[in-house]
């Protein structure tokens, strides 16, 4: 995982990274689907929260203190916490929704497990996974070192139904990313 300096300047860096489109996706998604309570592990400064009304029951953790700082001042209504995805600080089923967006990418393969572990212990519902995909999971990006990631293949041995497994169409994501949608059986 890349060293905490990283997702600290990823974080100061949030207006630069905000992407209209793909938070208008994860709130319309959310919405879609009736989903009361929504958790981001891997928030940084809130960027993909930002579109959801004051008053939605949202939560984000992210291990950069700083990310989790911006994020309480630009969403004050919501709730965030430093935690890590390998130990998410939730009760088992106590979100309708988890998900990730290119947090996946970054973690070492002996993590991946265990990360996906949390997300299907957490959520009551639903899981999805937007991370840059690559079929075999080969590193695609150095400094810090990212991987390509094939979450329908993590996913197959969890009581899952995999409701969408499509690559993200360009005008809301223009990186390469692969948007997995789970519902929880």
């Amino acid at each position: 995982m890349p060293a905490l300096e990283y997702w600290d300047d990823y974080a100061k860096n949030h207006l630069g990274n905000f992407n209209y489109e793909m938070a208008k996706f994860i709130r319309d998604l959310a919405i879609s689907l009736r989903a009361q309570n929504i958790l981001e592990v891997g928030c940084s400064a809130g960027n993909d929260l930002k579109l959801f009304p004051d008053e939605s029951n949202v939560s984000g953790i992210d291990i950069s203190e700083l990310a989790i700082t911006l994020a309480k001042e630009n969403l004050p209504k919501f709730s965030f916490k430093v935690s890590n995805i390998t130990a998410i600080p939730f009760e088992d089923n106590s979100v309708d929704l988890a998900f990730t967006r290119n947090v996946l990418n970054y973690l070492d393969f002996q993590y991946i497990k265990k990360a996906v572990d949390e997300l299907f212990r957490v959520s009551k519902k639903y899981i999805f996974n937007i991370e840059l995909f690559s079929e075999n999971e080969e590193q695609i990006g150095d400094n810090p070192s990212t991987y390509g990631r094939n979450m329908k293949k993590h996913w197959m041995d969890y009581n899952v139904k995999i409701v969408s497994n499509v690559d993200m169409h360009e005008e809301i994501e223009p990186k390469k990313s692969r948007f997995t949608l789970l519902r929880k059986l």
